[in-house]
């Protein structure tokens, strides 16, 4: 009886020591796996810190982290890029006073005009891109880096036509923006406009940043003071006064235009501005390196107007664009190329033909003897035909 007893409190024993080791792993496994969970898993980041100043850098570094991007990340690279440009021009002026003008006669006086704007390193030696109304009848031109230095600059070349200028400080190991493809924007893409409006460039040394993106392009705008803006790039990033002249750079950090105009209401930005493509600001800065200007000494020997309605519907046309050719001059570039009073001139080259204002524009875009293609309408038909820019004689 005793031995049945010994061998039946064992049994009982053993079952008892295996039931709590069962729910001791059972328990440990459910643990492990709620640990996955958000509450469990902030007490496990919370278990991996020391101390609450420790945990308080883990997650300020993580916030900081997802604040750099691709734009924060270009911004830094190119601000060091931009100048400010303040300029100066005497300009002549005749009094007008009849009183002044009876006893003492005509009296001509100078004033100092203040001017500022912005600008883009383009070469580690210190040539600057800028607007031509920004610096191109100035007679003294301060640029200022990021660094606070400041030098003053010669005006290599300007170009009023394009609204382009090249400045020169003597320096060298610049940083500069490399240039990009204006062929290669892409609409909708982000841009980054940068410079000094309203001289804020002054306070800091450092350009404003806006952020925008690619509205349009192959924009033609109305001509202004002789300036003809075509191809031109749509951005609503926010340009304001004295950010003419600064650079437009996509979001890897190349230079695909120049800010130059905006269209506003009251004076003020409402997201409506464009820039020069870079494709037209290389051929303009590599003619005012070599030379200080750009050659347009050719002609075409035509006469043109706007076609109006009038026209239209008695060519039967479905609208206004084009312009049509009321005289050719003989021995002209264009009668040679076969073109006669009443074709209508629709394209040029690439270039869409839609009034006398576009076309003037279209042709300051090419060089003299170079050879440009012409759709023409004649008899209801479109023909092509080709017209060299010959030398104008005097």
């Amino acid at each position: 009886m005793d031995k049945f007893k010994t061998v039946f409190f064992t049994i009982i024993i053993t079952m008892l020591i295996m039931s709590a080791l069962f729910a001791f792993v059972f328990m440990q496994k459910k643990s492990e796996s709620n640990l996955g969970t958000p509450q469990n898993a902030s007490i496990a980041v919370n278990d991996t810190f020391r101390n609450s100043k420790e945990k308080r850098g883990f997650l300020n570094d993580e916030i900081y982290q997802s604040r750099r991007n691709i734009i924060t990340e270009t911004v830094a690279e190119v601000t060091k890029s931009v100048v400010g440009i303040n300029t100066k021009e005497i300009r002549q002026y005749r009094s007008n006073d009849p009183f002044m003008r009876y006893f003492f006669g005509d009296r001509i006086y100078n004033r100092e005009i203040r001017g500022l704007g912005s600008g883009a390193i383009i070469s580690p030696d210190g040539y600057i891109l800028t607007n031509d109304r920004v610096a191109g009848g100035a007679d003294k031109i301060d640029v200022t880096l990021t660094d606070g230095t400041r030098y003053e600059a010669k005006l290599i070349g300007s170009d009023q036509v394009s609204d382009i200028a090249l400045l020169k400080i003597d320096a060298e190991n610049l940083p500069f923006l490399k240039l990009g493809d204006s062929e290669d924007i892409i609409i909708g893409e982000w841009v980054i406009a940068l410079g000094n409006p309203f001289g804020f460039f002054d306070i800091n040394d450092k350009p404003s940043v806006t952020v925008g993106v690619v509205s349009s392009l192959g924009m033609n705008l109305n001509p202004l003071e002789n300036r003809y803006y075509l191809n031109m790039i749509q951005t609503d990033a926010a340009i304001n006064n004295g950010n003419s002249g600064g650079p437009l750079v996509n979001s890897i950090g190349e230079l695909i235009g120049m800010n130059t105009l905006i269209y506003s209401q009251s004076g003020g930005n409402i997201g409506v501005g464009f820039a020069i493509p870079i494709n037209k600001i290389k051929r303009i800065v590599a003619e005012l390196k070599k030379d200080g200007k750009v050659d347009r000494d050719f002609w075409t020997g035509l006469r043109i107007q706007n076609v109006d309605e009038g026209i239209a519907n008695y060519y039967g046309l479905n609208n206004t664009n084009g312009v049509i050719v009321t005289h050719v001059w003989e021995n002209s570039p264009a009668s040679k190329s076969g073109i006669v009073p009443g074709d209508i001139i629709l394209k040029i080259d690439e270039f869409i033909i839609t009034d006398d204002q576009i076309i003037k524009g279209v042709l300051q875009e090419f060089r003299t003897n170079q050879t440009v293609s012409l759709n023409i309408l004649r008899d209801g038909k479109e023909i092509t035909k080709k017209m060299k820019l010959e030398k104008q004689n005097d």
